[in-house]
């Protein structure tokens, strides 16, 4: 079994520990057709201290998530791959959520196509160096003008 921990401190009015325990799994040990595919097996253990502004005090909540992958990485490097996942759900589907609106959205037929469209613009105000997101769309909104005149289209 290998080990890793992480500290981070003051990011959102909270502290953060992780510990990361990674075990190789060998071939042939399991009792079903599908043990043999994985390699490894993941326990992340978390303990966040949140600073409650309204309460003015720290709310501690513990939990344990489980992976399994067919790779064999450094204990860190695991750290880092599920600590940056997050990335693709607070770059992208919240910022779908947020300024699209994308969870209010009636759309019955072909839903995929407009959550493609949606990514799609997002993109391209990211690759033109849009910083805000919701004054690139009120911008964009207004002059069409200024769509068009987007590098990468």
């Amino acid at each position: 079994m290998d080990e890793h921990h992480t500290h981070e401190f003051g990011r959102r009015n909270r502290i953060e520990k992780r510990a990361v325990h990674v075990w190789h799994l060998h071939p042939g040990l399991g009792s079903k057709p599908w043990y043999d595919h994985f390699r490894a097996l993941i326990r992340v253990q978390r303990h966040t201290e949140r600073f409650d502004t309204r309460l003015r005090d720290w709310r501690v909540s513990k939990e344990c998530a489980y992976y399994l992958c067919d790779l064999v990485l450094p204990t860190a490097r695991f750290s880092e791959a599920i600590r940056n996942h997050w990335c693709v759900e607070n770059r992208a589907h919240y910022v779908r959520d947020t300024r699209f609106q994308e969870d209010a959205s009636r759309i019955r037929r072909n839903p995929c196509i407009f959550a493609l469209l949606r990514s799609f613009a997002l993109n391209l105000m990211r690759f033109n160096r849009v910083e805000n997101t919701s004054q690139g769309l009120y911008d964009n909104a207004l002059c069409l003008d200024r769509v068009l005149a987007y590098e990468g289209l």
